[in-house]
C-alpha cells in the first residue's frame, strides 16, 4: 500500500490528485503545520531527515520531492498513462515541465512570499517603515518582474494546446499545479491570463482532483 505522508496546504495535495488520476489505492498520513512557524512539524523527520513533505513510502522505497515522486509512480505505477509516448516532441515537453515547475517557477514565488514578511510582526516596530520600503523595492525591482515574465510565458504556452504536454493531459500537468494555484492565490495571476485561467478551471473540474480534496481536507491555496 503507498503511504502519502500528508502535509496540510502543500505541494502533496498534488500527489494525492496523481493518486487518484491512476486509480492507485494509497493511505494518508496526516501532519499539520505549526500555526505559528508555519513550519512541517519535526515528526516528518522521522520519515525524512528533511523533515518536509511530500514523502511517500511503497513497500521498501521511500521517495521526497514531488517531481521524483510523479516520475516514479507514474514508472512503477502508471503502466503507460498520464506520459507522452518516448521520442516525441510532446514527450520532452512533458520532461519540461516536470522539472520547470519547482527548478524555474516557485523560486520567483516563494521570494514573494518571503519579501511580504518583511515587515511582518517579527520585525521590531521602530524598523517596520525601513522594512517596509526594502520589501516594496524588492518587489518593485525583481519579484513582480520575474512573476510577470513567466506568468506572460506560460500563457503563450498554452496558445495551441489545452494542456502543457501536448493536446492531452498528463503527469506534467498535475505537476504544474502547486505553482499556478500559488499564483493565482497571491502572485496575480487572474482572468487577465484566460489561457492560464482556463487551464486552472479544467484543472478543478476533474473528479480525481475533487476526489483528492475529499480525501486530503481544506486546501487553502484555492483561497
Amino acid at each position: 500500500m503507498i503511504v502519502v505522508h500528508h502535509l496540510n496546504n502543500s505541494r502533496s495535495q498534488r500527489v494525492l490528485w496523481l493518486l487518484e488520476e491512476l486509480g492507485l489505492p494509497y493511505e494518508v498520513k496526516r501532519y499539520e503545520r505549526d500555526k505559528a512557524t508555519m513550519l512541517a512539524p519535526p515528526a516528518l523527520r522521522a520519515v525524512h531527515p528533511l523533515g518536509k513533505s511530500p514523502v511517500i513510502s511503497d513497500g521498501g522505497a521511500t521517495v521526497a520531492e514531488s517531481g521524483a515522486i510523479v516520475e516514479y509512480l507514474v514508472e512503477h505505477h502508471g503502466e503507460g498513462r498520464l506520459r507522452p509516448p518516448p521520442g516525441t516532441a510532446e514527450r520532452l515537453r512533458y520532461t519540461y515541465w516536470l522539472h520547470y515547475a519547482e527548478g524555474s517557477l516557485m523560486p520567483p514565488l516563494l521570494l514573494g512570499l518571503v519579501v511580504s514578511r518583511i515587515p511582518g510582526p517579527a520585525a521590531p516596530w521602530f524598523a517596520r517603515p525601513i522594512a517596509r520600503g526594502i520589501a516594496k523595492g524588492l518587489r518593485a525591482r525583481f519579484v513582480a518582474p520575474q512573476i510577470e515574465r513567466h506568468l506572460d510565458f506560460l500563457e503563450s504556452e498554452l496558445a495551441d494546446r489545452d494542456w502543457f504536454a501536448g493536446p492531452d493531459f498528463s503527469a506534467a500537468d498535475v505537476q504544474m499545479s502547486f505553482p499556478l494555484e500559488a499564483a493565482a492565490a497571491r502572485a496575480g495571476l487572474d482572468a487577465s491570463r484566460p489561457r492560464l485561467a482556463a487551464w486552472l478551471a479544467r484543472i478543478h473540474a476533474r473528479p480525481a482532483y475533487q476526489r483528492a480534496l475529499a480525501r486530503g481536507g481544506p486546501y487553502e491555496l484555492l483561497r
